[in-house]
């Protein structure tokens, strides 16, 4: 007897994790969320000690390549990645993105000349759903910084009042709150793909 076809357009998209500079360290809501939801998947880097955008791209380019469709979720400089992929390929390949505490990549910025290749931070809109979530005390970014970035790639934002950088160090390990963002968004971009379809 036959099977019927599987339609897969209500599927949840794959789940990437998308981290800044020096990774995500276990005890970060990044590698929670990696080992938490099913099928999510890190983009490895092979220096993340001195990012070069050209290498980095590269590895999220493959990462989305073999995921096609996926949330992308980054942090602090794997914002700026994924707004580069973005301005760099349109929205091929990407379901959505959120984006947390997105780091100022000018070299006159906090972290210094250490994230410039990255720089200057693409502006245009991105084209696919998204939500930027800052924090009003990230000491690599101010928070009118992050909301101009949010403008610009019309990208829903989130305030978290004062949340530091959304890190270890600020309290914020498993982060439940954001895995409710998350949430939402996967279901804005499942609810997409399926009236496209």
């Amino acid at each position: 007897m036959p099977q019927p076809a599987i339609d897969d357009r209500d599927a949840p998209p794959p789940i990437l994790i998308v981290p800044g500079l020096y990774n995500s360290e276990p005890e970060h809501w990044q590698s929670h969320w990696q080992s938490a939801l099913p099928g999510a998947e890190r983009v490895e880097q092979l220096d993340w000690e001195r990012p070069t955008l050209g290498d980095w791209m590269a590895a999220l380019v493959e990462a989305v390549r073999r995921r096609p469709g996926a949330v992308l979720v980054g942090h602090s400089l794997g914002c700026a990645l994924i707004a580069h992929l973005a301005q760099l390929r349109g929205g091929r390949g990407i379901g959505g993105a959120l984006l947390v505490a997105p780091a100022e990549v000018n070299p006159d910025g906090p972290a210094g000349r250490l994230l410039s290749g990255f720089s200057p931070m693409p502006v245009q809109r991105l084209p696919f759903p998204s939500l930027v979530v800052a924090s009003r005390d990230d000491p690599y970014v101010r928070f009118n910084q992050a909301e101009a970035f949010a403008r610009a790639w019309g990208s829903r934002l989130v305030d978290l009042g004062h949340a530091g950088h959304v890190n270890v160090a600020s309290g914020h390990g498993p982060w439940q709150a954001g895995r409710a963002l998350l949430s939402g968004l996967i279901e804005e971009v499942t609810m997409k793909r399926s009236r496209a379809a």
